[in-house]
């Protein structure tokens, strides 16, 4: 009898060593590097806590430029990798063809739709997180004037704009929103200096909070407004550390939680492909509160930004998808 039950425990252990082996994780960034500060850390800190909840190890690899895409997407492929999570909309053109190419393997992409049968489409609902922080700003400004600097001036990044430009003018008509985007290739998203710029000009035209949605970008941003004795607004990851004081809150976008789902449901055999949409009900996006910047939120403050989340999970507020129309009407 002892025999026997050492003899399943061995066998039950084999089983899930099997199991866990059959999982080759990987993941692959965006332009900017995976200790951008933003939207490529947050997806980095998500394969992580996956690695030390489950004690398996993961590929990664950061590209250089744009042509690196498919090669690096194929070798992780013919290496047997799966899934694979690519960060980052730019992937959308490798991915529809490397797909076709390797039906078995589990592919996952964050922020845009790939209609292919392997893969995880992961999509957020960037316009309803920056629409709360936009509320934030309208009622954190003195001026009445707030901002946002962009990366690529793309609609997905419009989608963060026009979420912002929402919020900040619920709180009064009379808010006026600055908008600018730091270029229109790759690059846009890793040049501080000339978000620090953008900033900077936003800030001498009366800004007093200034939001970004612009990567690596947005580390100049952040330092220019707080050089200037005024406040920023980060984005993706939790960005209030970066200027304690000074940031009055980041817009988070939980590509941490995608790419750690993504490697839990595969290593569960639960992965499912086809679109997820994540915004507040779903716990996809939201607002950072913590010891960097609650001096900076009043009760009421706090109150109000609350209420109008609350009621957009409700359906009585309804946030504009500037992708939907691409226009903003606000």
């Amino acid at each position: 009898m002892k025999k026997t039950i050492l003899g399943l425990f061995a066998f039950s252990m084999m089983s899930a060593t099997a199991l866990a082996a059959d999982i080759k994780p990987a993941i692959i960034y965006d332009l900017g590097g995976k200790f951008d500060k933003s939207f490529n850390e947050a997806a980095f800190n998500g394969a992580e806590k996956f690695k030390a909840e489950s004690g398996i190890e993961y590929r990664e690899f950061e590209i250089a430029n744009d042509a690196q895409r498919e090669q690096a997407l194929r070798r992780f492929a013919s290496d047997g990798n799966s899934p694979i999570v690519m960060a980052g909309f730019n992937w959308a053109a490798s991915l529809e063809k490397i797909a076709v190419e390797y039906p078995d393997t589990k592919f996952a992409i964050i922020d845009m739709v790939v209609e292919k049968p392997n893969v995880k489409s992961i999509v957020f609902k960037e316009q309803e997180g920056s629409y709360l922080v936009g509320v934030l700003a309208g009622l954190a400004s003195k001026s009445k004037t707030v901002s946002f600097v962009g990366g690529m001036d793309i609609p997905l990044i419009h989608k963060f704009a026009c979420g912002y430009v929402g919020g900040a003018k619920s709180v009064g008509a009379d808010v006026k929103v600055l908008e600018a985007y730091t270029g229109t290739t790759p690059d846009a998203w890793n040049d501080p200096v000339k978000g620090g710029e953008i900033a900077k000009s936003q800030i001498d035209q009366g800004a007093d909070v200034v939001y970004h949605a612009a990567g690596g970008t947005g580390v100049g941003v952040l330092q220019a407004a707080a050089d200037a004795g005024k406040l920023g607004i980060g984005v993706d990851s939790n960005q209030n550390m970066l200027q304690p004081g000074k940031v009055l809150t980041s817009m988070l976008k939980r590509v941490d939680v995608a790419v750690y789902d993504a490697f839990m449901a595969a290593k569960d055999d639960k992965f499912e492909f086809g679109t997820s949409n994540l915004g507040l009900k779903e716990d996809g996006v939201g607002y950072a509160l913590d010891d960097n910047n609650k001096a900076l939120i009043t009760p009421e403050m706090h109150d109000a930004v609350e209420k109008v989340k609350a009621d957009i999970i409700a359906g009585k507020v309804q946030v504009h998808d500037y992708m939907s129309t691409e226009s903003c009407p606000y």
